[in-house]
């Protein structure tokens, strides 16, 4: 990973939509909910008062509207700060 975030940050990668229903109904692009559910890709240090609590690797479910999406190499990913983070997947 080319990107390293710095204090409490987090970069994530979205996991891809289902695109059939379970009755199999295939849903049009539009109507694909978003997924709110990444890949932890990197994790910055921490800070004083935040310790870092998400390893690289964990599929993590984020806030709606939190982060920063930028583009690199290509490939598209999500700056977010920890607290923006609201479950680890087990």
């Amino acid at each position: 990973m080319k990107i390293k975030p710095l204090g409490s940050r987090v970069v994530i990668k979205k996991l891809e939509a289902v695109e059939t229903t379970k009755s199999g109904i295939v849903l049009p692009g539009q109507a694909k909910e978003q997924p709110q559910v990444a890949e932890v890709l990197a994790v910055g240090p921490g800070t004083k008062e935040v310790e870092m609590e998400v390893e690289v690797g964990n599929h993590v479910i984020f806030s709606k509207y939190s982060g920063t999406e930028v583009k690199h190499d290509g490939e598209e990913f999500i700056i977010v700060d920890q607290k923006d983070i609201l479950a680890v997947l087990g």
